[in-house]
C-alpha cells in the first residue's frame, strides 16, 4: 500500500504568517522511524511536508482508486503550522481530497484541542474533570478562588505554558503571559494534588486499552511536567503503574468513554490526576498522542507487547479497517508482513525504496547541482565539467571510465563496473543540454515540481541513474550486475558523432535502458520515431525589375504545401516546417529564401520513401530561373518495438507492481540515442523522472518521480542481471 507520512517541518511553506503559530512538531528521527516501520512491513512510503504544497505532492504520489489502482493512506503526524484548531487542518484537506488517513477527523481534533469544549463535553456525560475558569484578561479574575491553581493555554498541547500558582498575583501574571505569548484565552483549573497517569487507546469500535502509565514524581503530590522539562529531562515512567486493579480498570473504562464522547478515531491518549482518596480527574484527551520513543503512548504499547514497528503498522491497520472493513486487510499483505519479520534481509525493492526515501534530501540536492552546471551545447568546457562531476560520483560506486575525445562537442564517456566485454545492462544518457540562452531560467523548487534547464531532458535522468546505482550498492548487489553507462555529448546534433559508439556499446549489452524523461502519464518509451531534417534553399539566378511579380515567394509556398501533404499521422509519418526565411525590401525582389523541414517516421521504409518524395517535390520547379538546393536527410532510424523489448517490458511491469508505481507504454515521436541500438535488442527509454516542456523555460519534472523512477530503475537493473546457471 502507498502510505504518505505527513508531518510539519518547513514553517515557511505558507502564503503569509497569520494567527497563532504552532510550537509543536515531531522530531525528524521519530518521523523517520515511523516511515521505516511502515516500509519494513512492505508499504511504499513517502514522507511529505504538510505545508501549502501538500495537495500537489499527494496528487503525484497517491493512487487513483477510480482508475483501478490500490488504495493509499496518509499516516498523519502533522500538528499544523498556524491558526486555530491546527490539528484539524490536514485532516480537513484530506477529507476534501478523498484521501483516507490514520487518526481522528477534523471534528474530533477540534473538540479535543479546545480544552474548554472538552471539559464541557466531559461534564455533560458525567466524566470527572477538575473545576475550571476561562479568562481573557487578568482583570477578570475574582478574589474568591482557592489555591493552588494551574494555568494553561486554552488550545495548546504538550504542556506548553503550564504553571502552578499559589496567589492572586501569580495567577494574574500567568494569565497575562498566556494571553500575550499564545494569543488565546487562559484556562485556569483547580490543581489536583496527587499522582498523574496516562492511558493509551488503539482502535475504534472497542479500542484496545494499553497498560496504565504513571509519571513518577517520586511521591511529590505537587509534581508536574512542563514542555521544557519534557524536552530536557523527562520524568521517568512506570508501566504498568503500581495501582490497584480496581483503579486501573476505572481509568481504562473512563478513557474509553472519553474517547467515544469526543468522537476520536484510531488512537489517542487520556491524561489523569488522581488525588490521595483515589478520586479520578481527566486533565485532557490528546487526539494526536505522541509517537516519540520516550513518550507514554509508545512506552505503554511496548508493555502491551508491541514493537515500535508493530505499533505503527497496527495503527495503519485499524484505520484501514475503519474505512474499508476487515476484509481490506488482505491475507497476502499479512503473510508478507509476517514473512518480512522472519527474514533477516528485506526484499531488494524494500531496501532500495528505504534507501531512496531516507536519502531524499541528498537526491534533490544532486538534481540541483546538476541543473546549476552550465552544460549548454555550445559550452564544451561546461559539458566536460559535467562529465567530470558524474565521473566522481560513479568512481565512488566502483565504475572505471573510458574517455572518447571529442573536440567539437565535448568528450563522450563510457563507464563500467566490471572488466568483461559484455554488459548485462547498458544505461544511455547525454551530457549536452539544448536550450536558448535568452529563455534560460534558474533552478526552481516549486513544491511538487522542479524547474530548470535540462531537468527533464537529461539532468533528471542522470540524477535517477546515480540514485538508483547508489541504492543498489547500499543493498550490496551492484557488484553482481555488469553495468555499462554511455554518456554522449551530441544529442543536439542527433548523434552525428556518437552513433557508432552507441551501436558498439549496445551490441555488447543484453538490455539497453534510456535515461530520457518519462511521459506525463507515467509512461516509459517502448518505441520511437526515426528522424530526418532538411534545409531547402531558394535562389534567384538573375535580378529582376521592380515591376515584375516576386515569384520566389510563390514557389516557396507551393513547395511547403506539397511537403506538408506528405504527413500521414495515422500511419506514423509527420512532415512539418520548422522555419521559413526570405529577404525582402519594398520595391525589390527577394532573391533568397530558406525553409527547414523536420520529418518523423515509424519504420525505415517510410523514412526512405519520404526522403525520396521530399527530393522529388524539390526537383519539380515551375520557374526555371530559381535554383533550389536540398541538404540533409535521415539522422536517426526508428526504434522498433520487438519481442525482446516486450520481455523487458514484462520485467519492468513486475518491478513496478512490487514498488506500487504506475507505468504505461508510450510511442514517442521524438528520436534519441536509443534509436541507434541494433534491431532486435531489448530497449526501454524514458526511465528518467516524469517531466515535460523540454528545451523551454517551462521545463520541469515531478519531484516525487525522482525517487519512484530511481527505485524502478534500480530494481529493473537488478532483474536484468545475467543469472548464474
Amino acid at each position: 500500500m502507498k502510505v504518505a507520512v505527513i508531518h510539519n517541518k518547513d514553517r515557511s511553506g505558507v502564503i503569509s504568517q497569520f494567527g497563532i503559530q504552532n510550537r509543536e512538531n515531531y522530531n525528524p528521527k521519530t518521523v523517520e522511524a515511523v516511515a521505516a516501520a511502515l516500509e519494513k512491513n512492505g508499504h511504499n512510503v513517502r514522507v511529505i511536508d504538510g505545508n501549502m504544497h501538500v495537495i500537489d505532492k499527494l496528487r503525484d504520489f497517491m493512487p487513483r482508486v477510480m482508475s483501478g489502482e490500490r488504495i493509499g493512506m496518509v499516516f498523519n503526524m502533522a500538528y499544523g503550522i498556524q491558526g486555530e484548531s491546527r490539528y484539524t487542518h490536514l485532516p480537513a484537506m484530506l477529507e476534501m481530497l478523498g484521501v483516507p488517513y490514520v487518526g481522528s477527523g477534523p471534528t474530533g481534533h477540534a473538540l479535543a484541542l479546545d480544552k474548554v469544549i472538552t471539559k464541557v463535553l466531559l461534564q455533560r456525560y458525567d466524566l470527572p474533570t477538575p473545576k475550571y475558569w476561562v479568562f481573557s484578561s487578568s482583570e477578570e479574575v475574582p478574589s474568591y478562588l482557592n489555591y493552588p491553581l494551574i494555568v494553561k493555554p486554552k488550545n495548546e498541547a504538550v504542556s506548553y505554558g503550564l504553571k502552578v500558582v499559589n496567589s492572586l498575583d501569580e495567577l494574574k501574571e500567568a494569565i497575562e503571559y498566556i494571553i500575550s505569548s499564545y494569543q488565546q484565552q487562559a484556562l485556569v483549573e483547580e490543581f489536583i494534588q496527587g499522582r498523574e497517569f496516562a492511558v493509551g487507546l488503539l482502535g475504534n469500535v472497542d479500542p484496545e486499552v494499553f497498560p496504565v502509565v504513571e509519571f513518577d514524581f517520586q511521591g511529590d503530590p505537587m509534581g508536574i511536567q512542563t514542555a521544557e522539562q519534557k524536552l530536557k529531562c523527562p520524568v521517568e515512567k512506570i508501566c504498568p503503574a503500581v495501582i490497584s486493579q480496581e483503579l486501573s480498570e476505572k481509568l481504562k473504562s473512563i478513557s474509553k468513554k472519553a474517547f467515544r464522547t469526543l468522537g476520536l478515531h484510531d488512537f489517542a491518549r487520556v491524561d489523569f490526576r488522581v488525588d490521595n482518596r483515589e478520586n479520578i480527574y481527566i486533565l485532557e484527551v490528546n487526539s494526536m498522542a505522541s509517537l516519540g520513543p520516550r513518550g507514554s503512548y509508545v512506552s505503554a504499547a511496548k508493555v502491551a507487547g508491541y514493537s515500535f514497528q508493530g505499533l505503527v503498522n497496527r495503527m495503519l491497520d485499524v484505520a484501514v479497517v475503519r474505512y474499508f472493513g476487515q476484509e481490506s486487510i488482505a491475507p497476502k499483505a499479512s503473510l508478507l508482513a509476517e514473512g518480512l519479520a522472519k527474514k533477516k534481509t528485506s526484499p531488494l525493492h524494500i531496501r532500495v525504496r528505504g534507501y531512496l526515501r531516507s536519502h531524499a534530501a541528498e537526491i534533490e540536492t544532486m538534481a540541483k547541482e546538476l541543473v546549476e552546471m552550465n552544460s549548454h551545447v555550445k559550452n564544451i568546457e561546461g559539458v566536460n565539467s559535467l562529465g567530470n562531476w558524474v565521473t566522481k560520483k560513479l568512481s565512488q560506486l566502483g565504475f572505471h571510465r573510458q574517455v572518447i575525445p571529442q573536440v567539437e562537442i565535448g568528450n563522450i564517456l563510457y563507464f563500467a563496473n566490471h572488466t568483461s566485454s559484455e554488459n548485462d545492462v547498458l544505461l544511455l544518457g547525454h551530457l549536452d543540454t539544448p536550450y536558448k540562452y535568452e529563455e534560460s531560467i534558474a533552478y526552481r523548487d516549486a513544491g511538487n515540481k522542479i524547474f530548470g534547464p535540462g531537468i527533464a531532458e537529461n539532468k533528471g535522468g542522470l540524477t535517477v541513474m546515480l540514485a538508483a546505482l547508489q541504492s543498489l550498492r547500499f543493498s550490496r548487489v551492484l557488484k553482481n550486475i555488469r553495468v555499462g553507462i554511455l554518456l554522449t555529448t551530441d544529442d543536439w546534433l542527433q548523434g552525428r558523432f556518437s552513433r557508432k559508439h552507441v551501436e558498439a556499446a549496445a551490441e555488447q549489452s543484453q538490455y539497453i535502458l534510456g535515461l530520457k524523461h518519462g511521459g506525463k502519464n507515467s509512461t516509459l518509451v517502448t518505441s520511437r520515431s526515426g528522424s530526418a531534417y532538411y534545409q531547402v534553399e531558394f535562389m534567384r539566378l538573375k535580378q529582376y525589375s521592380d515591376e515584375e511579380t516576386p515569384r520566389i515567394i510563390t514557389e516557396l509556398c507551393r513547395k511547403i504545401i506539397s511537403w506538408q501533404k506528405l504527413s500521414r499521422k495515422e500511419e506514423g509519418t509527420l512532415v512539418w516546417i520548422t522555419s521559413i526565411k526570405a529577404n525582402s525590401i519594398f520595391g525589390r525582389m527577394p532573391n533568397h529564401a530558406t525553409a527547414s523541414l523536420s520529418v518523423r517516421f515509424r519504420n525505415r521504409q517510410q523514412g526512405l520513401e519520404l526522403d525520396n518524395k521530399i527530393r522529388k517535390i524539390s526537383d519539380r520547379q515551375s520557374d526555371k530561373e530559381i535554383l533550389l538546393q536540398v541538404s540533409g536527410g535521415i539522422r536517426r532510424p526508428p526504434l522498433i518495438y520487438n519481442e525482446n523489448t516486450a520481455n523487458l517490458w514484462e520485467k519492468v511491469k513486475k518491478a513496478a507492481d512490487k514498488l506500487e508505481i504506475l507505468i504505461n507504454q508510450e510511442h514517442r515521436w521524438t528520436s534519441a540515442d536509443t534509436c541507434f541500438v541494433p534491431e532486435g535488442k531489448g530497449v526501454l527509454d524514458g526511465l528518467g523522472p516524469v517531466g515535460d516542456k523540454t528545451n523551454s523555460p517551462d521545463e520541469y519534472i515531478l519531484k516525487s518521480s525522482l525517487w519512484d523512477r530511481a527505485a524502478l530503475l534500480a530494481v529493473l537493473i537488478y532483474e536484468c542481471r545475467k543469472k548464474k546457471g
